[in-house]
């Protein structure tokens, strides 16, 4: 499974750049528009997710942004298109400037919540 539709208009995703889900609103008042191909899904416009850089072996250190300073920004800035990940330069994690497949949502997220 490469996309999940949450109950609440989200369409979840596995970022390889971050090594965890982002979440986008699809449905009523989105800020996203959706292909709803569930398997090369293309969402526009951008992805720009931020957040604060944790100390190593605290909760949530980032450790796929190396380069990230504890107290840091983090970004992760990317288009999703055709299936691809197109990751921009000014992401902090090790996947700037690259463009990759989508990768299936890990097990854990890809089973339906009750």
């Amino acid at each position: 499974m490469i996309v999940r539709r949450d109950s609440g208009g989200g369409l979840w995703l596995w970022c390889p750049g971050c090594e965890e889900a982002h979440r986008v609103s699809v449905d009523g008042h989105a800020a996203w528009e959706w292909d709803h191909d569930e398997e090369r899904p293309t969402i526009s416009p951008s992805l720009l997710v931020r957040g604060t850089q944790s100390a190593e072996g605290e909760d949530f250190h980032k450790p796929h942004h190396p380069d990230v300073a504890a107290g840091g920004p983090i970004v992760c800035h990317s288009f999703v298109r055709a299936g691809r990940w197109e990751f921009l330069a000014d992401s902090t994690h090790l996947l700037a400037g690259q463009t990759v497949d989508v990768v299936p949502l890990p097990d854990w997220l890809a089973r339906p919540t009750a």
